[in-house]
């Protein structure tokens, strides 16, 4: 229906006729010449309508409102002296209409497509509009370029591209499943797949030695910005591979990514960092490395304290330590509460802090410090005018965590991300294999119950000592957001049957749960690991949003709502009957009501 898209018309095209197709942006009426922006999914181009040259296409063209749907025959023609646009690609020409097709006329739009709106419940509800928009349909673009590129550059390595099941069988692997009930196995449920773990090992054992998919999963979780009740990963995986395999692997994807999508050129070596290693400094396991801001131990400066809440923390076996924020001694009131807050929300009692302003130290807790505790607090953070120094106390992990927390708060407070293009890529090793749940009373996973220990504490795990056993995990971090995880998997069933004897499964429920992959271990399993990478989240940063629900097409808010399509939704009562099932919600709802009427007095009633 066209001979060029919208934003491929340039002046050597000047006398040519094409003809366009799309969307109308805008329209303009200059004294009886209509102007309209013809809109694809590529740009824009101006187009004209004369009444001389032709009466009855212009006076149609007086018809035309926003996001009708045209179809424009004319001749390109060179825009008038001044009226050229440099910021379109189009700009110096336009189109002089000598026929106008009107293909669909457009109601009035529920909002304005080329203005941003904060109201994402009513962007969700009319999706297919919000998509319009050029930002959302670039990143689509974006989207797209990367899985094409994931997909090049695994197959040049030699990976397979192979679709394993969404409807699985439920497992214990962190959050929780959905279930899909079974109409032809009644009382029975399939699960929809948290990640394809289990089937990418599987595939090694097969034989397969290079796998790779992109890959939906699902997880029924609290849902925030960078996380959907489904999501896509690029899942890899591979035989007679070591962690330095899969590290070079995906690091030469995600330049081979970056190439494609921004053509930008990254290194192809990360920094490393243990995960003790990451924590004791910046108090996260993805820490932001575009500004400093370290986190400093002063176990040595504190250690005979007159200050009890330092002293009593390091005799109890903790920690004190801190972070310098440097300029930031013009803090308020407000933020001070603020960052108050965020301490206490993960594990803090409180917050001590120091203002360097006048040359003095304003502070409750300075009147507790002897000089010697002044001059080495001084030479250990670097203290100047106008630093703020901010103290966590107590246990190693939650005081890191809390600082960690806090370091990020002060760093947007300083604005230190704004036009900070920078990209810090960071590989994160190391990780513990196992964490003790108060919640569960139990030992967990930190990845998932597959993660094989590090061969220097194998005898740790067999012994118990589950706290100091690392795992063979690494983590890929770009500017403090986690891209992807991975680890070395275990191949043996006697070294799996030890890890779910220490994540308390018992015998009988490894048999039922697990029997497939313990059994496929004894014939010959091959050494494997792999990664996957979040598409959704890579794509989220390569777009510069902050929100992975801007680089999904039909993303669900933040209710797990699909407002568009009204889903989930109530369906009828022949198809709970097939399926064996019979929904209490209703009866719920009514039990709540009828016990909150009989706890009202009869007036309030």
């Amino acid at each position: 229906m066209r001979t060029h898209h919208c934003n491929e018309l340039r002046e050597s095209h000047i006398d040519s006729e094409s003809t366009l197709v799309g969307w109308v942006q805008s329209t303009r009426d200059h004294g009886g010449v209509i102007f309209i922006d013809l809109r694809d999914r590529e740009g824009l181009t101006q187009v004209v309508f004369r009444p001389e040259e032709d009466s009855e296409v212009a006076k149609l063209s007086h018809t035309l409102r926003e996001e009708d749907v045209l179809s424009i025959t004319g001749k390109v023609s060179k825009r008038l002296e001044g009226t050229a646009n440099d910021k379109l690609g189009t700009g110096q020409i336009e189109i002089v209409a000598s026929e106008l097709k009107i293909l669909n006329k457009a109601e009035v739009l529920p909002f304005r497509l080329d203005k941003e709106m904060s109201n994402e419940d009513l962007r969700m509800k009319y999706r297919y509009l919000d998509l319009r928009r050029p930002r959302m349909s670039r990143n689509l673009k974006l989207r797209h370029r990367a899985s094409k590129a994931t997909r090049d550059f695994l197959d040049e390595g030699g990976f397979l591209e192979i679709e394993t099941p969404i409807l699985s069988k439920s497992t214990p692997e962190g959050a929780r499943d959905f279930l899909v009930p079974s109409r032809l196995n009644g009382g029975k449920f399939y699960a929809l797949p948290q990640a394809p773990q289990q089937y990418k090992q599987l595939l090694m054992v097969a034989g397969v030695e290079k796998y790779f998919q992109i890959a939906r999963c699902f997880r029924d979780e609290d849902l925030r910005a960078d996380r959907q009740p489904e999501f896509t990963q690029i899942d890899i995986e591979a035989s007679f591979v070591d962690r330095e395999d899969i590290i070079k692997t995906t690091e030469g994807l995600l330049a081979r990514v970056f190439k494609e999508t921004l053509d930008k050129e990254i290194p192809t070596s990360f920094q490393r960092m243990t995960w003790h290693e990451a924590m004791d400094k910046y108090g996260s396991d993805k820490p932001d490395l575009r500004f400093g801001m370290e986190i400093t131990d002063l176990a040595d400066v504190f250690a005979t304290s007159g200050f009890k809440v330092f002293s009593g923390a390091l005799e109890s076996g903790g920690v004190v330590k801190a972070i310098n924020a440097k300029g930031f001694a013009c803090i308020t009131t407000g933020q001070i509460n603020n960052l108050t807050e965020i301490a206490k929300l993960h594990g803090a009692k409180g917050l001590a802090f120091i203002k360097v302003e006048g040359g003095e130290w304003k502070s409750p807790i300075v009147k507790f410090f002897s000089d010697e505790e002044k001059a080495a607090l001084t030479e250990k953070m670097g203290m100047e005018e106008g630093d703020l120094i901010l103290f966590g106390a107590g246990d190693w992990e939650t005081s890191s965590e809390v600082l960690g927390r806090v370091r990020l708060a002060c760093a947007n407070y300083l604005n230190l991300f704004e036009g900070n293009d920078s990209l810090e890529f960071l590989w994160v090793t190391d990780f513990p294999l196992l964490a003790f749940s108060p919640e569960e009373n139990r030992w967990v996973a930190v990845h998932h119950p597959f993660t094989r220990p590090k061969a220097d504490d194998l005898e740790l795990l067999k012994s118990g000592e589950f706290k100091n056993v690392r795992a063979e995990a690494y983590d890929v971090v770009l500017n403090g957001h986690e891209l992807g995880g991975g680890s070395i998997r275990i191949h043996e069933s006697d070294l799996q049957a030890t890890m779910f004897d220490a994540l308390g499964i018992s015998k009988e429920e490894q048999t039922e749960m697990f029997s497939h992959i313990l059994d496929a271990f004894k014939f010959g399993a091959p050494p494997h690991g792999g990664i996957a990478l979040g598409l959704d989240r890579l794509v989220m940063l390569l777009a510069g949003e902050t929100s992975i629900r801007e680089v999904i097409a039909f993303p669900k808010n933040n209710r797990g709502a699909d407002l568009m399509s009204q889903s989930p939704a109530e369906v009828e009562f022949k198809q709970l009957r097939d399926l064996y099932l019979k929904s209490t919600a209703r009866r719920k709802e009514e039990a709540i009501v009828e016990s909150t009427n009989e706890d009202l007095k009869p007036t309030e009633a």
